[in-house]
């Protein structure tokens, strides 16, 4: 541990680092360079993610396991480092990393933040001296650590929550579509009457959307999975074991279940990040289907009187603090904003991506911070969405219906047996005298009833197709 004294005023002991001297708070597990980076980035009051700090601790039980192995710490040192880290990791003393995430863009101070307060508790439970920086740091610099700890969190978290609530919203949406596979409505382009579909066809695009948005996220994790750890300060390795990084990557794969591996290239771990930034692409083209859907969802509810009014959501709360009575759409409105915050972090982590010089990023925590935030907001909006809005969702069958038989656009079906000038006259007159369009057929077509209603059946008409008749008038 770093040297300490005992002449401080009351509550407070005095910490060494390379500086020189200053006071830390007696109950604090960190020292000096803690100390001074709290005081320095006085910000936003908002420190750096748990996530972040289990995943950089994570690194350190791993690094500490790796060293034990090479020889490079003795056995008692080795096991204390990774018992105490191992410790961090799983949550224990969160209220010891106090950093604001505005702080030097290397992510230095958390790193060091780390350092001293796993050597703290490493030195106190094994009562060896142990130093934040030749025994927990050993082999590693900030440079690799906290690009490494970044990929770490993002993989983890993207396996413990993001994916599991995308998965649990298309399971929502597909029993959804499977209960309303006859239930048949009005189609819409430019928000206007089209031709019809099936809610499980409009569902089942949904659906369709998240499993390409799966399938993109988890082809991002395959690049985002390789560590820089072992690179250093600047990618050539100094000071570090030439087997350190691939039996770091190889010991974070066996605590957490996922594949990692060391970069082929480590300059390009520390300089660039773009791995992350295309992870966050992929965040918010998730973002940009689970807008869509939120807002069809909120059209689909609209009215309930005046607007669309094809489906009921539940009811979770008054909607007004005036008008009595009133429900909101509020699932699909928090899901939106959720969105719309996403694609600003998307932004944010793009500049921030492009932020860096030489052999160096230089906004890595702002990336830690806004990576974590969108995983977290998308993964607790979908599960909302799921069982707040679709699970509930209940179609309302008489107000399609109505709007489904008086819908003109169904004559695009006679196009090919009457011509489209012909089936376009038939549609304006139905439009005009609000009258079901198989009635103004049945008048102005010259077709036999029979063939009409098998050419205009809208539960026909979903199964697309040229209708039966085409081309041969009777």
């Amino acid at each position: 541990m770093a040297r300490r004294t005992h002449a401080a005023p009351r509550g407070f002991r005095l910490e060494h680092d390379s500086m020189g001297t200053l006071q830390v708070p007696a109950s604090a597990l960190w020292g000096a360079q803690t100390q001074r980076a709290r005081d320095n980035f006085r910000i936003s009051g908002r420190p750096m993610p748990d996530a972040f700090v289990r995943a950089l601790a994570l690194v350190k039980a791993s690094a500490a396991v790796v060293n034990g192995h090479l020889g490079l710490l003795d056995r008692a040192r080795a096991d204390a480092i990774m018992e105490a880290a191992t410790a961090v990791a799983g949550g224990a003393h969160a209220d010891q990393f106090p950093i604001d995430r505005y702080q030097t863009g290397s992510g230095t101070s958390s790193n060091m933040n780390a350092n001293e307060v796993i050597a703290h508790l490493a030195a106190r439970d094994a009562g060896l001296p142990i130093h934040p920086n030749d025994h927990v740091n050993l082999g590693q610099s900030s440079n690799d650590v906290v690009p490494t700890a970044i990929r770490v969190m993002a993989v983890v978290e993207a396996r413990r929550s993001l994916l599991p609530a995308l998965a649990h919203l298309r399971k929502a949406i597909d029993k959804r579509a499977k209960a309303l596979g006859k239930s048949v409505k009005t189609g819409r382009t430019h928000l206007m009457d089209a031709m019809p579909l099936s809610f499980a066809q409009e569902l089942g695009a949904w659906s369709a959307q998240l499993s390409s948005a799966q399938a993109r996220i988890e082809d991002s994790l395959k690049r985002v999975r390789r560590l820089p750890i072992g690179g250093t300060a600047i990618g050539t390795g100094i000071n570090a074991h030439p087997k350190f990084g691939k039996g770091v990557a190889k010991a974070l794969s066996a605590a957490t279940g996922a594949k990692f591996e060391q970069a082929g290239n480590l300059f390009e771990g520390l300089a660039a990040q773009d791995d992350l930034v295309e992870l966050s692409g992929q965040f918010n083209a998730l973002a940009v289907a689970l807008m869509k859907i939120g807002n069809d969802l909120r059209w689909m509810n609209s009215g309930p009187l005046a607007g669309l009014g094809e489906v009921e959501l539940p009811a979770l709360q008054p909607g007004s603090s005036i008008m009595p009575g009133k429900v909101n759409p509020v699932i699909p409105e928090a899901l939106c904003m959720a969105c719309a915050q996403v694609m600003g972090l998307h932004q944010v982590i793009s500049i921030a991506g492009q932020s860096g010089n030489f052999q160096l990023n230089v906004m890595l925590p702002l990336i830690a911070c806004d990576l974590d935030e969108g995983s977290g907001l998308l993964a607790n909006a979908m599960r909302a969405l799921a069982d707040q809005a679709i699970a509930g969702l209940r179609v309302r069958s008489d107000r399609v219906a109505q709007a489904l038989d008086r819908n003109p656009i169904l004559v695009t079906a006679l196009n090919p047996v009457i011509g489209y000038e012909a089936a376009a006259k038939i549609a304006k007159r139905a439009y005009a005298e609000q009258r079901p369009v198989l009635d103004v057929a049945l008048e102005d077509s010259g077709l036999p009833e029979k063939q009409l209603r098998r050419l205009l059946d809208p539960a026909a008409l979903i199964r697309g197709g040229i209708r039966d008749g085409a081309g041969g008038g009777g």
